[in-house]
This record gives structure tokens, C-alpha cells and sequence, in this order.
């Protein structure tokens, strides 16, 4: 076991505000430890500290020699004006390597994430492409150990699940050691092997768990039990002494002076133990429904709708009762969002409505949206017009709450309230419309991506009124784990119009896994003798060199299949001298294919024409 990194009690605070404090742990090589906790927690602080960007008020860090840290910042720092290559080209300038060696590490990497174009423009990637350009970065130095603040920020669930197998099979230059901050359970199921929780709610201000998200939840509620129980035997403890403090001066006198001293220090012990415990680091999620019993609230049959002659989806079928809770599923641009714009605009004929087909609601039914984009948010406009549209109060099932009262259901702070909204945080801005959406009964919620930037605690309080909430739901979110809790159906869109029903997100995922072994299969391609008798002439050298095609192509595709073969056999990944030398010969392989192709069609041009 190799110690990479040692943190020892640092502390930490913003002004008045202690962030944390006495924090200590080690990283080993092959630790994948997990960092989680409440907005405005410290975590990105904590990071930071890690990373050399920032220093503790007081302890210490220290790094092994030799160990070369990585760090992936929350947002990227991209050049604009470059192309996805010079970026990392970039990134390798002050490595000792040729320019070759700087092309082949480059090239492999934006293979790896997949990049079709390596020549893009930086400013014409979305958010999830930007991302995988920042994680392309930040491996490429192959780090020892690699510090990542919310590194799915901005990926869909496709690229979630490529971070994901990149981060498990590792390859020459990805690390086998990682810190993370991520609020996405799922990413932290699978990949956390330690999770620290950094809170004021332990008595040392944090909770470490070695194992997966699983076992620390299992942890966490077994501590949380062990603390309650704790503060119910120091309660009767605390009145037995109180009672005898409250005798009288005669009886005091002949006990000894340090009873009285422990009495006083068990009251001040449960004071601190009932803060901790009742300490409340989420917010007060609760939809309110309208009660209908209607069967059948929303019915929608034959939908279609194209863009720029992009059919995104084709007859489709939805049917929403009460109870019913489907979730979208599919690439960014694949018509999930649009499907939710047709829904939220049933009966009205001033929102986006559908190429074909037709929706029939429930007379008055009630739908809430809540778009990903955020767009009813005034900018200009402070939290309390935010929250309170109406004025100083805000109804809330028939009872009139003051903005105070109701900003502090959210985490907000009074002297928040005169904030312009366009100063407040992604998390902050995102509990502004839930609780929009909460001061208003529903029969129908349609959720578009309503875990952004919420931490895991809220997000659980979410998932909690979700599954509480008794009318009908249709959500878009990349937490998987909120996904497999909330929705009994999936729909799978594939970007290609069409839309398939599955049981579950792993069923959804089993069929795109499926699609991905038949596409990489050999090509069908008709090879040269199935076209050999085709009429025309060639030369004697050129006729002796289609006859011989065939051969030379299926020896270079069987010699790119062994070198595959050779990248993806677990015993290699720890030899990067072997695996670098079949990343140079892979892609020598791969252009002398392209090479051989464009000969055979040459050769067969030329043939069919007779020349």
C-alpha cells in the first residue's frame, strides 16, 4: 500500500463561518474517495486545498515525492479560439516528447472520448462535449492521483456512462487513484471504494466510510441511530443529575464538588448533541396534489414533431393517470425536452404543439413544468420577488406563510432576500422554482433535469416528496439512482424518431450496450470478389493487384482486430510500453485499411467503366 497523500486536522473558514475543521485523512494508491455534503459544505474548498490552489487556516498536506497530481475544476477553462486538438496539444507542451509521440497521445485520447471531428472548434461544443475535453486534459499528463470537483457536470447519460468505464478500465495514463466531489449517487455507487461527508451534524465534523455509497448510507443510519440513542440516555442522565442539583444547599454540600461539575458538563454535552442532531442541511420539499381521482388526466395519441427535417419523435402514445411516473430517456437533442414543451402546453394553443397527433386532458387538470432551462427566472429580480411575486406572504395550502418563514423552508438566509436573483448559484436558483412549483396543487408534474446543481440531501428530499406525490409524473434527469426510485416506465428515445418503451434505466441501457456490439462488428461491405464479375477491363498490373484485394484487406482487419484484442486484455493495462507501441501500430493499421479501400474502389471505377 502506497501513501500518496496525507491531510492532517486542517481547518478552514470564511469569515465568521467555519467551513470544516480538524479534518484528517490519507490517500493510498488506488483509494477512489468520494467527497460529499451540503452546498457551501467546503467541498470545492477542500479540493482546492488538495490541489495547491488554496491553503487551511491551520494543518497540514502532504505529498508523497514524485507524485504528480491532475485537478478537474467544476468549470472549464478552455481556449475558445482553438480546435479539441490544440487544446491538449497545448496541455503536452512542456513534455519531453517528439512531435509524434505528442500526435499519437493526443489522437488516442480524443479517441477515447469519443470525438468524431479532433479538428472542432472549442466554441461550437455544448457543455457535455466541453466537459469531455476537460477530462481529456486532465488525464493526458497521466496524473498519479487526479482531483475532480463534479465531473459529470454537464454530461448526459451517455457520457456519464463513458466516464464511468473510462474511470474503471483504466488505461496507460488514466489514474488508478481519485478524489471526487459528485452529487451523483449512481457515479458514487460505482466508483467510490471510501466516501467522507463533511458536515456539522458529526461530532467531528465529518463521517468516513470505507466502501461504496451503499455502505456508507448503511454507515451513516446506523450512526445516526447510535446518536439518538446516545441523546435519549443522556436526557435521563441530565435530569437525575438536574434533580439532585435542585435539592437543597444541605444535601449539595456533602456531595463532592466534581458531581457537580460532571452535571454541568453532561448538560452542556447534550446541548451540543441535540444541535448536531437536529441540524438541518436539506430542504423542505412537499408537492401538493389536487386529490383528483380522475383515471385518465392526460391522453395523448400519434405524436410526432420534426426539426430541420429531423423527425425527433413519430407516433407516439402516452397515457398519464394518477400515479403514473414515466421517465426520458436519450441523447441531448434527442426530443425529450420538446416532448415535455408539447405536454406542459396540452389545452393551450400558446405553447409549442406537435407536428401530428392530438392530447386530451381531464377537464381543469393542473399541469406544473419545470423547465431545465430556467427561463421564467428574472434575473433582475430579487430573491424575495422571486419568491414571493405577491408580496410580503405566500399561500402554501391555505395558510399564509411569511417570505422569511418561506425563503428559510429553502435554505435561504433573510438577509439573502434583496439579492438579485442573477447573483445566486445554480442550486440556489434551482430551489427558487421548486419552490414555485410547491406554493401551486398538481395533478401533473413534468420534470425536466430538476436535480441540477441540488446536493445529495436534496435531492433525496426531492426523491422522498416525489415518491409521495400522488398524481402523475414525467421526468427528464441524468441521476440514474433517482430514476430507478421514482419511474415505473421508460421511454428511450434514440434520436432517430424513435421511441421505445422499457421496464427500467438497466434494461434501457442492456439495448444501447446490444446496439454498440452489432455496430462495431466488422463492416458488410460487399469485399472485392462479390463484385468480381462485373463487367469491364483493367490492366495486367492492376488486375493482378484487385485480384489480390481481397486478401490484403481481410489481413489488415484481422490484424486490427488482434491489436484490439491486445488493448482491451486486462494483463496489458499495466505494460503502457506495450499499449503505447499498439496505439502507434493500430492507427497504421487503420490507414492502410482506408488506403486499401480507396485503392479497391479505384481499381473499381476504373473496371466498371472499361477503361
Amino acid at each position: 500500500m502506497t501513501l500518496l497523500l496525507t491531510c492532517q486536522n486542517i481547518r478552514k473558514a470564511i469569515g465568521p463561518r467555519t467551513l470544516f475543521d480538524s479534518l484528517s485523512f490519507t490517500v493510498n494508491r488506488g483509494d477512489r474517495l468520494a467527497l460529499i455534503g451540503a452546498n457551501g459544505s467546503g467541498k470545492t474548498t477542500l479540493l482546492r486545498i488538495l490541489a495547491g490552489l488554496d491553503s487551511p487556516d491551520q494543518g497540514k498536506i502532504s505529498l508523497a515525492q514524485d507524485v504528480l497530481l491532475g485537478y478537474l475544476p467544476q468549470q472549464e477553462n478552455l481556449d475558445e479560439h482553438a480546435s479539441a486538438a490544440e487544446v491538449l496539444f497545448a496541455a503536452l507542451h512542456s513534455e519531453h516528447l517528439d512531435e509524434a509521440e505528442r500526435h499519437n497521445q493526443v489522437n488516442a485520447m480524443l479517441s477515447r472520448a469519443e470525438f468524431d471531428n479532433f479538428d472542432v472548434p472549442v466554441s461550437t461544443l455544448s457543455g457535455g462535449w466541453r466537459k469531455r475535453l476537460a477530462i481529456c486534459r486532465s488525464l493526458l499528463l497521466r496524473p498519479d492521483l487526479l482531483i475532480m470537483d463534479e465531473p459529470t457536470n454537464h454530461l448526459d447519460l451517455e457520457g456519464i456512462v463513458w466516464l464511468e468505464k473510462l474511470l474503471n478500465n483504466a488505461f496507460p495514463g488514466c489514474p488508478s487513484t481519485f478524489i471526487m466531489v459528485s452529487h451523483d449517487r449512481f457515479f458514487l455507487e460505482n466508483l467510490a471504494t471510501r466516501v467522507i461527508e463533511i458536515s456539522p451534524s458529526y461530532p467531528e465534523g465529518n463521517f468516513q466510510v470505507d466502501g461504496n455509497y451503499s455502505t456508507f448510507l448503511q454507515r451513516k443510519e446506523q450512526f445516526l441511530d447510535q446518536q439518538q440513542d446516545l441523546e435519549s440516555r443522556l436526557t435521563n442522565r441530565v435530569r437525575r443529575e438536574t434533580e439532585w442539583l435542585h435539592r437543597g444547599p444541605k444535601a449539595r454540600a456533602t456531595k463532592a464538588r466534581y458531581r457537580i461539575d460532571e452535571a454541568h458538563r453532561l448538560k452542556e454535552e447534550l446541548g451540543r448533541l441535540k444541535t448536531r442532531n437536529r441540524l438541518r442541511t436539506d430542504i423542505a420539499i412537499d408537492f401538493d396534489a389536487t386529490g383528483r381521482k380522475t383515471k385518465k388526466l392526460m391522453t395523448a395519441k400519434g405524436l410526432s414533431k420534426s426539426y430541420d427535417g429531423k423527425t425527433l419523435f413519430a407516433d407516439l402514445d402516452i397515457i398519464l393517470s394518477p400515479g403514473k411516473r414515466i421517465g426520458l430517456l436519450g441523447k441531448n437533442g434527442s426530443g425529450k425536452s420538446t416532448l415535455m414543451q408539447i405536454l406542459a402546453a396540452a389545452g393551450r394553443t400558446d405553447g409549442l404543439q406537435p407536428d401530428t397527433g392530438s392530447i386530451r386532458t381531464a377537464d381543469g387538470v393542473r399541469i406544473l413544468y419545470f423547465a431545465q432551462d430556467r427561463s421564467r427566472l428574472v434575473q433582475e429580480h430579487t430573491l424575495r420577488q422571486a419568491l414571493s411575486p405577491e408580496g410580503d406572504s405566500v399561500m402554501y395550502r391555505d395558510r399564509s406563510l411569511h417570505v422569511v418563514t418561506w425563503a428559510q423552508k429553502f435554505l435561504f438566509r433573510a438577509d439573502q432576500l434583496d439579492t438579485p436573483v442573477g447573483n445566486l448559484s445554480g442550486g440556489e436558483q434551482a430551489r427558487i422554482l421548486i419552490a414555485d412549483l410547491m406554493r401551486r396543487p398538481a395533478d401533473i408534474l413534468l420534470l425536466d433535469e430538476p436535480t441540477n446543481d441540488l446536493d445529495i440531501p436534496s435531492i433525496q428530499v426531492l426523491e422522498e416528496s416525489l415518491l409521495d406525490f400522488p398524481g402523475a409524473i414525467v421526468l427528464v434527469t441524468h441521476d440514474r439512482y433517482l430514476l430507478n426510485r421514482i419511474c415505473d416506465l421508460v421511454l428511450g428515445f434514440d434520436g432517430q424518431g424513435n421511441v421505445t418503451a422499457f421496464a427500467d434505466y438497466q434494461q434501457w441501457q442492456d439495448s444501447l450496450d446490444q446496439q454498440m456490439k452489432k455496430s462495431s462488428r466488422i463492416s458488410e461491405t460487399p469485399r472485392p470478389k462479390q463484385i468480381r464479375e462485373k463487367a469491364g477491363r483493367l490492366s495486367y498490373l492492376d488486375q493482378r493487384e484487385y485480384d489480390g484485394m481481397e486478401e490484403m484487406i481481410l489481413a489488415a482487419e484481422k490484424e486490427e482486430q488482434e491489436l484490439l484484442m491486445t488493448m482491451d486484455d486486462p494483463e496489458n493495462v499495466s505494460d503502457p510500453q506495450l499499449l503505447q507501441e499498439s496505439w502507434k501500430n493500430l492507427e497504421k493499421v487503420q490507414e492502410k485499411i482506408k488506403q486499401l479501400y480507396a485503392r479497391w474502389a479505384e481499381l473499381e471505377t476504373k473496371k466498371n467503366s472499361g477503361s
